[in-house]
């Protein structure tokens, strides 16, 4: 399954824990909002699912890529 992160912008409150968790993937922006950089590879698929699970708004998900 090749995955990506969306963010539920409405729901972020912009408290950076998905940063901690995946900085790998999600930076932050200038007011600590979530930038969610390229696909979640296998590797990080665990963390990934991790980040979305202890996000406090619930507003980070996991879905499926599009193909190209």
């Amino acid at each position: 399954m090749t995955a990506r992160l969306r963010v539920d912008w409405p729901s972020c409150r912009a408290r950076g824990l998905c940063h901690e968790l995946l900085p790998e993937l999600v930076d932050l922006d200038e007011w600590g909002y979530p930038v969610v950089g390229g696909e979640v590879t296998p590797d990080l698929l665990a963390d990934a699912r991790a980040a979305v699970r202890m996000c406090p708004r619930l507003a980070l998900r996991l879905v499926a890529a599009r193909p190209v």
